[in-house]
């Protein structure tokens, strides 16, 4: 076995970590463990695919559901995809028509008819 940083094959062992054995290169004073395991992840494209069910509309937990993804886990990839937009649109021509959704909305307050005789 050979130290990653110097290449040094005095080695010691340095205790366990998480249940693997520790090594400390005597030379320079490394600690590391013999094999590192690969970053266990989601794939890109699970991902995509979890991504694309957001924007076409699907909740978190139905994403979770179907996917078996955590819904945390989600809404973070959304939150990391929104930081890379840019904060608003600019566009470089004024539209000429504009549409307007029809939204009637009562604002004051209801006055209790008193003269109303309640048998």
């Amino acid at each position: 076995m050979q130290c990653p940083d110097c290449g040094a094959t005095h080695i010691r062992k340095n205790g366990k970590r998480k249940g693997k054995q520790n090594h400390i290169c005597v030379a320079c004073g490394r600690q590391f463990i013999e094999a590192y395991e690969p970053h266990r992840g989601y794939s890109d494209e699970v991902r995509r695919e979890c991504l694309k069910m957001y924007v076409s509309g699907a909740g978190f937990r139905a994403i979770e559901r179907v996917k078996g993804v955590h819904h945390t886990t989600v809404i973070t990839w959304v939150k990391q995809v929104g930081e890379g937009l840019p904060d608003a649109y600019a566009p470089e021509t004024t539209p000429e028509v504009g549409e307007l959704d029809e939204l009637e909305t009562f604002v004051g307050s209801k006055k209790q008819d008193l003269a109303v005789d309640r048998r």
